[in-house]
């Protein structure tokens, strides 16, 4: 019995092991519905955007996919250890750690519930954030009330294998829902793509509006924007590697075009958030420009305002 009671360095990694990754995943799977939550439900005091849903849903569906299966084969080995030696069910490593999880499982419901009972006095107590209460009991109480039980009595062998199966259905199901938003990882390239080039038109543009300050003319072509001095040349198609089409329209009237694989409206490929990107803040006719677009070639005209532009002086 006494060497049951010392733990040896395989029983504190795996304990240890299995514990993280139970962390890791629960976090994991509470931040991917969020996320969802906040699409679907969206609030127009505290606005989504799409580059941080997208960036979290990812990152949590990555540690979803990598960890969560890493958590159900640790503890597989450990329910097996247990079954072939009972003894180690009271090994000083499980209890503390059951003992910490059950403790910080307890804080979570409490803070939640706090959580709610504040923003209900507050009169802020809308659906989306009653979900995101709900969310959060039903992870922090399921793993509560299975490592209680757990401490006491072992769950039965159909008990336990009932509850794998439907943890892990909800934690596919999660997943597969983050392909259905974020995008596939060709589309989420594809996006990328799309958002290096407006970025790039952006850069383009103002470069063209100061140009047209000092000068008092557009440019006739791209390449005239090139300062050997500054360093400045005008950025290329990241995904061709060619130049992006400049048109002069008038005196103050110009063209950008290019060519994008996704259409976007209101800035976004996600008609619930707001836009994150797209809007450089430069005012051409006394507006925000506009970088909405749909797939394929695209262009855009910007007309100067020379009431918002002030030409510099011709230095003789």
């Amino acid at each position: 019995m006494d060497t049951l009671e010392k733990t040896s360095p395989k029983d504190f990694f795996l304990h240890l092991l299995a514990i993280i990754t139970l962390y890791v995943s629960s976090t994991s799977l509470v931040t991917l519905l969020f996320q969802y939550i906040d699409m679907i439900f969206p609030d127009v005091l505290n606005p989504v955007y799409y580059e941080s849903v997208a960036s979290s849903i990812r990152y949590a569906m990555a540690s979803l996919i990598i960890i969560f299966p890493v958590y159900i084969f640790i503890s597989w080995l450990l329910n097996r250890e247990y079954a072939a030696v009972p003894e180690k069910r009271e090994l000083k490593i499980r209890k503390w750690l059951i003992y910490f999880t059950l403790f910080l499982a307890a804080v979570a419901i409490i803070i939640d519930l706090v959580t709610l009972i504040y923003n209900f006095l507050g009169g802020e107590l809308t659906f989306r954030f009653i979900l995101k209460i709900i969310t959060v009991l039903l992870v922090a109480g399921t793993i509560f009330t299975y490592y209680f039980k757990e401490f006491k009595k072992p769950l039965a062998s159909s008990s336990a294998k009932i509850l794998t199966w439907t943890v892990s259905a909800v934690v596919l199901l999660s997943i597969a829902a983050g392909f259905f938003t974020a995008g596939s990882p060709l589309k989420a390239r594809l996006y990328t793509f799309d958002q290096r080039k407006i970025g790039d038109l952006q850069i383009i543009q103002s470069t063209i509006i100061n140009y047209w300050t000092y000068k008092n003319a557009l440019p006739v072509k791209l390449s005239d924007l090139n300062d050997s001095i500054s360093g400045f040349t005008v950025p290329l198609d990241p995904q061709t590697n060619i130049s992006y089409e400049y048109a002069v329209r008038s005196s103050l009237s110009f063209e950008l075009c290019a060519n994008f694989n996704l259409a976007v409206k209101n800035n976004n490929i996600y008609p619930q958030t707001k836009p994150a990107i797209y809007t450089d803040g430069t005012k051409i006719g006394g507006t925000n420009a506009s970088w909405d677009h749909e797939s394929g070639r695209q262009c855009f005209s910007r007309t100067i305002d020379p009431a918002l532009y002030r030409k510099s002086p011709i230095t003789p």
